[in-house]
């Protein structure tokens, strides 16, 4: 659409909501004032940084992780939200899933990880002056059984994902505390 034929519609839309006593103009500028959080899988369609190499994607999940341009690295992500953040109007947040943990010098399991492997992303959002929220990931790792987690028969099973859980939420809460601003630890289960 055109500038000209934009500025146009907008116009008579805030003429339209004026009628109804809404002030446009107003509600966008509460708008752009709301923290929006972009998810991390989106600049690597969910394949997180826990695998070196990258790992199969599974357990229900509607995405194949290898699209071509994604990012391969946490640097990758962190240049590409950049040029997103760039492009996108408003407050932006970033949220992490547990699987973006930056673990160089060994494997961590996720019922052991601490705030440690996300320093980097903490340092990052600081230097940004962002927020970040951080959510666990139940999906895409050996534990996964019959589909289920949380909810899985076996006491050890369901123990890891509780522990899993637990872990995600003091690393989120430890997010918050670096940053001073709220960290949404979200649960998709």
């Amino acid at each position: 659409m055109k500038t000209k034929s934009l500025d146009l519609a907008y116009r008579l839309a805030r003429e339209r909501y004026a009628e109804l006593g809404v002030d446009t103009d107003r509600a966008l500028k509460t708008a752009a004032r709301i923290p929006i959080s972009m998810h991390c899988w989106q600049g690597d369609d969910v394949g997180g940084f826990e695998h070196a190499g990258g790992a199969a994607l599974g357990d229900g999940l509607a995405v194949i992780g290898n699209y071509p341009g994604k990012a391969r690295t946490p640097a990758e992500l962190r240049t590409d939200f950049a040029r997103a953040r760039a492009l996108i109007p408003g407050t932006q947040r970033f949220n992490l899933h547990a699987s973006y943990a930056e673990t160089p010098d060994r494997k961590v399991e996720r019922d052991a990880l601490t705030e440690r492997q996300f320093e980097s992303w903490i340092a990052w959002a600081r230097k940004l002056g962002i927020g970040l929220d951080f959510n666990p990931t139940y999906f895409s790792h050996p534990l996964v059984k019959d589909g289920c987690t949380l909810s899985h028969p076996d006491p050890s099973v369901r123990r890891f994902w509780i522990e899993h859980g637990i872990r995600c939420r003091e690393i989120g809460a430890a997010m918050g505390r670096a940053l001073g601003r709220t960290c949404l630890t979200n649960l998709w289960i």
